[in-house]
């Protein structure tokens, strides 16, 4: 049975907090209520309320009670322009608030444990994949997981980001190309193949992305070329200078690489200028994906609930939608 010891209270007329520690783990969590309602902490474990009752706290409201309950995978829809991590930062502040929850400015030490399966660029759109309580552990399965993109390109311009928000470094002419010309290339790039990825990336040397070092000016080196799968890469429109892919590939794939190499094979330059990803693992744009305006308790619920068929074949798939009461954890931090 876990030991649960009550540490500091503190109580006024507008805000209270609660610290327990969890004595067979060490760590502590404080959980701060928003101005006007209890105090917020994960109480559904029975022992976790008997100690707040003892220590004079607060036990939580229904909404606190059932986000902290959460668990499992579900999909969202992230926009051009904000980066995975800040989409994931808003969901994570729109559901506390929901909650009546804040944190005491501890960022060691976060109230709600959720994270993403595989970044999107700043200037991509589609299916980010989300994990929120048990469903943490499962996100390494998905950025190794298959995940469906369609790309825009241009054809005659490279950058150096190798997508449309770099400067472009060189220009070529491209009338010559045909359809066929550049179906025929498609094969080329199709199964196991070996793929260098850009300098602008989250791949990182001596722990700062590359991406950093980049713009503030450093010299970098291209990472080596590394073994990268592609299941199935079609032309779907042909409109020079434009030119429309749907690529499925595996994990630590740059669709901006392929379209850059694209525009190498056929002895001109190309640019990626707009990506969506259609799919990651069984979460489908269209089907799956919250967007914005769903990013409540409820309808997050509901999306897991959902989801959890969509995992089938592996225990710790079962029984994603909610955890046991008594396994509700007090302290969590953000993988």
């Amino acid at each position: 049975m876990t030991h649960i010891k009550a540490g500091r209270l503190m109580d006024s007329a507008t805000s209270q907090s609660l610290s327990l520690k969890l004595g067979n783990e060490g760590r502590t969590t404080n959980i701060v209520a928003a101005e006007g309602t209890p105090a917020a902490m994960p109480a559904a474990n029975p022992c976790v309320c008997m100690a707040a009752r003892e220590a004079g706290g607060v036990v939580l409201g229904k909404a606190a009670e059932k986000l902290f309950s959460l668990s499992g995978l579900f999909a969202v829809y992230k926009p051009k322009g904000p980066t995975s991590a800040g989409v994931l930062n808003l969901l994570k502040e729109r559901l506390l608030a929901e909650a009546g929850v804040r944190t005491n400015g501890n960022k060691r030490n976060q109230v709600l444990k959720i994270g993403h399966g595989g970044t999107l660029d700043s200037a991509a759109e589609g299916v980010l994949v989300i994990g929120i309580g048990k469903g943490t552990k499962m996100l390494g399965s998905m950025l190794a997981g298959s995940k469906k993109y369609t790309a825009i390109g241009l054809l005659g311009k490279a950058t150096d980001t190798l997508d449309a928000t770099g400067k472009v470094t060189e220009e070529k002419p491209y009338d010559q190309i045909t359809k066929g010309d550049l179906e025929n290339v498609l094969q080329k790039f199709t199964g196991d193949i070996m793929q260098v990825p850009p300098l602008y990336s989250a791949l990182k040397k001596d722990g700062e992305r590359l991406s950093t070092l980049m713009k503030r000016g450093e010299a970098v080196e291209a990472k080596p070329a590394r073994p990268v799968r592609v299941y199935s890469l079609s032309l779907q429109q042909f409109q020079p200078p434009l030119f429309t892919l749907d690529v499925e590939c595996g994990g630590g794939f740059y669709v901006r690489s392929l379209v850059s190499d694209i525009g190498k094979e056929l002895s001109t330059c190309a640019t990626m200028q707009e990506l969506t990803r259609t799919k990651h693992g069984p979460f489908t744009l269209e089907e799956h994906a919250l967007h914005e305006d769903k990013w409540t308790i409820d309808e997050i619920a509901q999306s897991l609930e959902h989801c959890t068929s969509l995992l089938p074949g592996e225990p710790s798939h079962k029984k994603l939608k909610t955890e046991h009461p008594g396994e509700t954890a007090v302290s969590c931090e953000d993988k």
